[in-house]
Protein backbone atom coordinates (compact mmCIF):
# COMPACT_ATOMS: atom_id res chain seq x y z
CA UNK A 1 0.00 0.00 0.00
CA UNK A 2 1.12 3.58 -0.83
CA UNK A 3 2.43 5.62 2.13
CA UNK A 4 0.48 8.72 0.90
CA UNK A 5 -3.18 8.76 1.57
CA UNK A 6 -4.21 9.78 -1.76
CA UNK A 7 -4.55 6.84 -3.94
CA UNK A 8 -7.39 6.69 -5.89
CA UNK A 9 -8.60 9.48 -4.05
CA UNK A 10 -6.54 11.50 -5.94
CA UNK A 11 -8.03 10.50 -9.29
CA UNK A 12 -11.76 10.85 -8.20
CA UNK A 13 -10.73 14.42 -6.83
CA UNK A 14 -9.40 15.90 -10.44
CA UNK A 15 -12.27 14.49 -11.91
CA UNK A 16 -14.56 16.36 -9.22
CA UNK A 17 -12.74 19.23 -9.64
CA UNK A 18 -13.80 19.74 -13.00
CA UNK A 19 -16.91 22.53 -14.47
CA UNK A 20 -19.37 20.46 -12.75
CA UNK A 21 -22.81 21.24 -11.66
CA UNK A 22 -24.56 21.27 -7.98
CA UNK A 23 -25.04 18.20 -7.67
CA UNK A 24 -23.85 15.40 -5.13
CA UNK A 25 -20.95 13.18 -6.53
CA UNK A 26 -20.47 9.34 -5.21
CA UNK A 27 -16.70 9.25 -4.25
CA UNK A 28 -16.62 5.51 -3.28
CA UNK A 29 -18.75 5.19 -0.17
CA UNK A 30 -18.57 8.85 0.55
CA UNK A 31 -20.79 11.26 -0.91
CA UNK A 32 -19.34 14.55 -1.80
CA UNK A 33 -21.73 17.78 -2.44
CA UNK A 34 -20.55 20.84 -4.91
CA UNK A 35 -22.55 23.82 -3.28
CA UNK A 36 -22.08 27.60 -3.09
CA UNK A 37 -20.38 28.10 0.77
CA UNK A 38 -20.31 32.05 1.86
CA UNK A 39 -16.43 33.08 1.09
CA UNK A 40 -17.01 34.73 4.82
CA UNK A 41 -16.75 31.11 6.59
CA UNK A 42 -13.76 29.97 4.20
CA UNK A 43 -10.07 30.29 5.52
CA UNK A 44 -6.78 30.31 3.87
CA UNK A 45 -4.50 27.09 4.76
CA UNK A 46 -1.39 28.20 6.49
CA UNK A 47 0.52 25.08 4.93
CA UNK A 48 -0.47 26.58 1.48
CA UNK A 49 2.64 26.24 -0.24
CA UNK A 50 2.06 29.46 -2.67
CA UNK A 51 2.35 32.53 -0.43
CA UNK A 52 2.90 35.48 -3.24
CA UNK A 53 -0.15 36.22 -5.47
CA UNK A 54 0.24 39.14 -7.48
CA UNK A 55 -2.03 41.98 -7.71
CA UNK A 56 -2.01 41.92 -11.71
CA UNK A 57 -2.82 37.82 -11.58
CA UNK A 58 -5.72 38.66 -9.05
CA UNK A 59 -7.28 41.24 -10.81
CA UNK A 60 -7.56 39.23 -14.51
CA UNK A 61 -8.81 36.56 -12.43
CA UNK A 62 -11.86 38.78 -10.92
CA UNK A 63 -12.46 40.55 -13.96
CA UNK A 64 -12.86 36.22 -16.00
CA UNK A 65 -15.16 35.76 -12.63
CA UNK A 66 -17.57 38.70 -12.85
CA UNK A 67 -18.03 38.16 -16.33
CA UNK A 68 -18.18 34.11 -16.51
CA UNK A 69 -18.16 33.20 -12.83
CA UNK A 70 -16.18 30.89 -11.37
CA UNK A 71 -15.54 27.85 -13.48
CA UNK A 72 -13.87 25.54 -11.41
CA UNK A 73 -15.40 24.48 -8.01
CA UNK A 74 -12.57 25.08 -5.05
CA UNK A 75 -11.61 22.15 -2.74
CA UNK A 76 -12.65 22.54 1.26
CA UNK A 77 -12.02 20.51 4.42
CA UNK A 78 -14.31 21.20 7.36
CA UNK A 79 -12.23 22.43 10.44
CA UNK A 80 -12.85 23.59 14.05
CA UNK A 81 -11.43 25.99 16.58
CA UNK A 82 -10.40 28.24 14.08
CA UNK A 83 -12.35 31.47 13.53
CA UNK A 84 -13.85 30.00 9.80
CA UNK A 85 -15.71 26.99 9.30
CA UNK A 86 -13.91 25.95 5.76
CA UNK A 87 -9.96 25.83 5.20
CA UNK A 88 -8.87 25.95 1.61
CA UNK A 89 -7.01 22.83 0.28
CA UNK A 90 -7.22 24.06 -3.27
CA UNK A 91 -7.90 27.03 -5.34
CA UNK A 92 -6.95 29.91 -2.91
CA UNK A 93 -6.08 32.03 -6.12
CA UNK A 94 -10.39 31.62 -7.15
CA UNK A 95 -10.98 32.29 -3.83
CA UNK A 96 -8.67 35.47 -3.35
CA UNK A 97 -10.42 37.05 -7.03
CA UNK A 98 -13.82 36.05 -6.25
CA UNK A 99 -13.72 38.22 -2.70
CA UNK A 100 -11.99 41.23 -5.18
CA UNK A 101 -14.78 40.38 -8.14
CA UNK A 102 -17.46 41.58 -5.10
CA UNK A 103 -18.83 37.80 -4.80
CA UNK A 104 -20.14 36.75 -1.00
CA UNK A 105 -20.40 33.15 -1.94
CA UNK A 106 -17.86 30.14 -4.28
CA UNK A 107 -18.84 27.01 -5.43
CA UNK A 108 -16.82 24.46 -3.62
CA UNK A 109 -16.29 20.88 -3.16
CA UNK A 110 -16.05 20.07 1.12
CA UNK A 111 -13.81 16.62 1.57
CA UNK A 112 -13.15 15.14 4.67
CA UNK A 113 -8.90 15.10 4.81
CA UNK A 114 -6.59 14.37 7.34
CA UNK A 115 -3.52 17.31 7.03
CA UNK A 116 -0.95 15.96 6.10
CA UNK A 117 -3.30 14.62 3.16
CA UNK A 118 -4.27 18.13 3.07
CA UNK A 119 -0.69 19.23 2.14
CA UNK A 120 0.03 16.69 -0.04
CA UNK A 121 -2.80 17.55 -2.74
CA UNK A 122 -1.71 21.10 -2.08
CA UNK A 123 1.95 20.56 -2.96
CA UNK A 124 0.78 18.55 -5.93
CA UNK A 125 -1.40 20.98 -7.24
CA UNK A 126 0.72 24.02 -7.29
CA UNK A 127 4.08 22.18 -8.32
CA UNK A 128 2.01 20.62 -11.40
CA UNK A 129 0.39 23.96 -12.40
CA UNK A 130 3.78 25.75 -11.64
CA UNK A 131 2.86 27.85 -9.51
CA UNK A 132 5.51 28.09 -7.24
CA UNK A 133 8.45 29.96 -7.19
CA UNK A 134 11.72 28.25 -6.57
CA UNK A 135 11.77 29.42 -3.04
CA UNK A 136 7.95 28.75 -2.63
CA UNK A 137 8.92 25.16 -3.38
CA UNK A 138 11.77 24.64 -1.91
CA UNK A 139 10.02 25.46 1.26
CA UNK A 140 6.98 23.24 0.75
CA UNK A 141 9.29 20.36 0.46
CA UNK A 142 11.13 21.46 3.82
CA UNK A 143 7.52 21.72 5.23
CA UNK A 144 5.75 18.57 4.04
CA UNK A 145 9.16 16.36 5.26
CA UNK A 146 8.99 18.45 8.53
CA UNK A 147 5.59 17.80 9.48
CA UNK A 148 4.75 14.38 7.63
CA UNK A 149 8.18 12.85 8.49
CA UNK A 150 8.65 12.19 5.12
CA UNK A 151 12.03 11.44 3.32
CA UNK A 152 13.70 12.84 -0.28
CA UNK A 153 12.58 9.30 -1.14
CA UNK A 154 9.08 10.30 -0.01
CA UNK A 155 8.56 13.60 -1.42
CA UNK A 156 10.13 12.34 -5.26
CA UNK A 157 7.83 9.62 -5.19
CA UNK A 158 5.12 12.21 -4.25
CA UNK A 159 5.57 14.79 -7.09
CA UNK A 160 7.32 12.46 -9.56
CA UNK A 161 10.73 14.93 -9.33
CA UNK A 162 14.04 13.39 -8.64
CA UNK A 163 15.81 13.65 -5.14
CA UNK A 164 18.64 15.59 -6.50
CA UNK A 165 15.80 18.03 -7.75
CA UNK A 166 14.27 17.86 -4.34
CA UNK A 167 17.58 18.53 -2.87
CA UNK A 168 18.99 21.29 -4.83
CA UNK A 169 15.70 23.36 -4.47
CA UNK A 170 15.76 23.37 -0.74
CA UNK A 171 19.48 24.45 -0.75
CA UNK A 172 17.79 27.62 -1.66
CA UNK A 173 16.68 27.50 1.74
CA UNK A 174 20.30 28.63 3.15
CA UNK A 175 20.29 32.15 0.99
CA UNK A 176 20.14 35.34 2.54
CA UNK A 177 16.95 36.88 2.63
CA UNK A 178 17.65 39.79 0.10
CA UNK A 179 18.82 37.19 -2.60
CA UNK A 180 15.53 34.76 -1.76
CA UNK A 181 13.52 38.03 -2.49
CA UNK A 182 15.84 38.48 -5.85
CA UNK A 183 15.00 34.75 -6.55
CA UNK A 184 10.95 35.27 -5.65
CA UNK A 185 10.99 38.20 -7.92
CA UNK A 186 12.63 36.10 -10.99
CA UNK A 187 15.34 38.76 -11.01
CA UNK A 188 17.92 35.78 -10.25
CA UNK A 189 17.06 32.73 -11.66
CA UNK A 190 17.07 29.49 -9.50
CA UNK A 191 20.00 27.66 -11.52
CA UNK A 192 22.11 30.96 -10.47
CA UNK A 193 20.69 30.70 -6.81
CA UNK A 194 21.94 27.08 -6.52
CA UNK A 195 25.33 27.80 -7.64
CA UNK A 196 26.13 30.72 -5.05
CA UNK A 197 24.59 29.17 -2.64
CA UNK A 198 27.83 27.23 -1.27
CA UNK A 199 29.50 30.46 -1.85
CA UNK A 200 30.40 32.66 1.61
CA UNK A 201 29.25 36.07 0.00
CA UNK A 202 25.81 35.03 -2.04
CA UNK A 203 24.67 38.53 -2.10
CA UNK A 204 27.61 40.21 -3.47
CA UNK A 205 27.56 37.59 -6.40
CA UNK A 206 23.85 37.74 -6.93
CA UNK A 207 24.50 41.64 -7.57
CA UNK A 208 27.13 40.46 -9.83
CA UNK A 209 25.42 37.82 -11.63
CA UNK A 210 22.41 40.77 -12.31
CA UNK A 211 24.66 43.85 -12.96
CA UNK A 212 26.71 41.86 -15.54
CA UNK A 213 24.20 39.63 -17.04
CA UNK A 214 25.99 36.77 -16.21
CA UNK A 215 25.20 33.03 -17.42
CA UNK A 216 25.49 29.94 -14.77
CA UNK A 217 28.70 28.72 -16.49
CA UNK A 218 30.27 32.20 -15.74
CA UNK A 219 28.77 32.16 -12.15
CA UNK A 220 30.14 28.50 -11.54
CA UNK A 221 33.23 29.69 -12.17
CA UNK A 222 33.09 32.47 -10.31
CA UNK A 223 32.21 30.40 -7.26
CA UNK A 224 35.02 27.96 -7.92
CA UNK A 225 37.37 30.76 -7.37
CA UNK A 226 36.38 32.21 -4.15
CA UNK A 227 35.71 31.07 -0.95
CA UNK A 228 33.24 28.65 0.15
CA UNK A 229 31.06 28.42 3.57
CA UNK A 230 32.65 25.97 5.99
CA UNK A 231 29.23 24.62 6.95
CA UNK A 232 28.78 23.85 2.88
CA UNK A 233 32.15 22.04 3.17
CA UNK A 234 30.67 20.06 5.75
CA UNK A 235 27.66 18.76 4.86
CA UNK A 236 28.67 17.73 1.53
CA UNK A 237 31.91 15.98 3.42
CA UNK A 238 29.02 13.98 6.06
CA UNK A 239 26.50 13.37 3.61
CA UNK A 240 25.69 9.36 4.38
CA UNK A 241 25.75 7.69 1.50
CA UNK A 242 21.47 6.19 0.16
CA UNK A 243 23.14 2.79 0.57
CA UNK A 244 24.46 3.08 3.68
CA UNK A 245 21.48 5.16 5.31
CA UNK A 246 19.00 2.64 4.01
CA UNK A 247 21.56 -0.36 5.42
CA UNK A 248 21.53 1.80 8.90
CA UNK A 249 17.96 1.29 8.63
CA UNK A 250 17.18 -1.73 7.91
CA UNK A 251 19.35 -2.57 11.09
CA UNK A 252 18.13 -0.77 13.48
CA UNK A 253 14.17 -1.85 12.15
CA UNK A 254 15.17 -5.19 12.52
CA UNK A 255 16.35 -4.97 15.70
CA UNK A 256 13.27 -3.11 17.50
CA UNK A 257 10.73 -4.53 15.44
CA UNK A 258 9.09 -1.21 14.03
CA UNK A 259 9.48 1.54 10.68
CA UNK A 260 13.00 3.69 11.13
CA UNK A 261 14.10 6.54 9.45
CA UNK A 262 17.90 8.13 9.74
CA UNK A 263 17.51 12.14 8.61
CA UNK A 264 20.65 13.40 8.25
CA UNK A 265 21.05 17.68 8.46
CA UNK A 266 23.77 20.10 8.42
CA UNK A 267 27.21 19.49 10.06
CA UNK A 268 26.71 16.11 10.43
CA UNK A 269 23.51 16.73 12.80
CA UNK A 270 19.98 14.45 12.40
CA UNK A 271 17.35 12.38 14.12
CA UNK A 272 16.83 8.25 14.04
CA UNK A 273 12.86 8.40 13.92
CA UNK A 274 11.50 5.14 15.22
CA UNK A 275 7.54 4.67 14.49
CA UNK A 276 4.78 2.40 16.29
CA UNK A 277 1.02 1.40 15.28
CA UNK A 278 -0.36 0.64 18.68
CA UNK A 279 0.31 1.69 22.58
CA UNK A 280 1.39 -1.92 22.88
CA UNK A 281 4.18 -1.49 20.05
CA UNK A 282 4.67 1.56 21.79
CA UNK A 283 5.60 0.04 24.96
CA UNK A 284 7.45 -2.77 23.48
CA UNK A 285 9.53 -0.64 22.06
CA UNK A 286 10.37 1.33 25.60
CA UNK A 287 10.83 -1.98 27.09
CA UNK A 288 13.83 -2.45 24.50
CA UNK A 289 15.42 0.78 24.49
CA UNK A 290 14.99 0.65 28.52
CA UNK A 291 16.11 -2.83 29.22
CA UNK A 292 19.30 -2.69 31.41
Amino acid sequence: MSKFGLGRGLADLRQEMGNIPDISILTGAERVVVKQIPLAQIGANPDQPRKTFTEAELADLAASIREKGVLQPILLRAVSGRPYMYEIIAGERRWRASKLAGLTEIPALVKQITPENAMEIALIENVQRENLNPIEEGNAYKNIMDKCGYDLADVARLIGKSESYIRNIMRLDSLPDDVKDMVSRGDLSASHARTIAVAENPSALAHQIIDNNLSVAETEKIVRDTTRKSSSRAYVAKTIDAAVVRDIESKISAHFGVPVKLREKRGGAGQIILSFATRTQMQELVDKMTIK
